[in-house]
């Protein structure tokens, strides 16, 4: 598989798919604790007529590296990634942090970016007191708790707990640096303010019973997008895989400008 080296990290991506002068590459961003494979579906789908790239971030999957202490940093990897396989212009498509990683490129590079799809993201993450206590005390359990409990809680109740268990161990093979130090990033993330810049025809996608990034906080963030399309699924947070052909044909209907 193909590799490719930026500022201290080793990045695994998948570069597939037709290339057509007419049809922009898609790309794929995953999220916290996850790796490419969240986007088998949707790869499978749109390789068939696209060019479709997507990647393992830093410290996940199957790439090396850690250092980087901001969403921002993560954005200038992509960037880089995507220089060296000079796809100038794109449709970016970003899970949970993954979408912050979108909105991160589409307010300094918005001239690269023809269409954003926000999966189960937000620009701000906001919390009652009582919330920012919990979840500053959760980071002080063993880190393969803290690791499987906010696994755990992306899916809405019912889906097969193999699956769950699988994607668990996954993210627990991440280095504890990666994981805690990006949680931090999230937790500092914040573009609300400047949501109104973007321009980029974007397409929201959440779960209902998302209770990570809950659909309220996406909404309040809808409503400040100029040229937004939401779509609410009844899933928790992990979109990609619990409702892949869902989501597969909200993106299909979006990027063939059928919404």
């Amino acid at each position: 598989m193909p590799q490719f080296d930026v500022a201290g990290a080793v990045l695994t991506y998948d570069d597939e798919g037709l290339r057509d002068a007419r049809e922009v590459p898609v790309v794929f961003v995953h999220g916290w604790t996850a790796n490419r494979h969240r986007w088998d579906h949707q790869t499978a789908h749109f390789s068939a007529r696209r060019r479709v790239i997507r990647l393992d971030l830093r410290g996940h999957g199957e790439s090396t590296g850690a250092g980087v202490r901001t969403i921002a940093e993560l954005a200038d990897d992509v960037l880089a990634l995507l220089d060296h396989l000079e796809a100038e212009r794109f449709v970016l498509v970003g899970h949970s942090m993954g979408g912050m990683i979108a909105q991160t490129i589409a307010l300094a590079r918005p001239e690269r970016v023809e269409r954003m799809v926000l999966v189960g993201s937000i620009g701000r993450m906001t919390y009652s007191r009582g919330r920012g206590l919990l979840m500053a005390v959760s980071t002080l359990v063993p880190f393969r708790l803290f690791v499987a409990a906010n696994v755990q809680r992306a899916f809405a109740p019912g889906h097969p707990r193999e699956e769950i268990r699988a994607h668990i161990r996954a993210a627990a093979g991440i280095p504890r640096e990666v994981v805690m130090t990006l949680y931090g990033a999230m937790r500092a993330f914040d573009v609300l303010d400047r949501a109104d810049e973007i321009r980029t025809p974007t397409l929201m996608v959440h779960g209902y019973h998302d209770v990570q990034l809950p659909v309220r906080q996406m909404l309040r963030m809808a409503k400040a997008y100029p040229d937004a399309v939401v779509r609410i699924l009844d899933a928790g947070h992990e979109l990609p895989v619990e409702r892949p052909a869902e989501l597969t044909a909200a993106l299909d209907r979006f990027l063939t400008g059928k919404v």
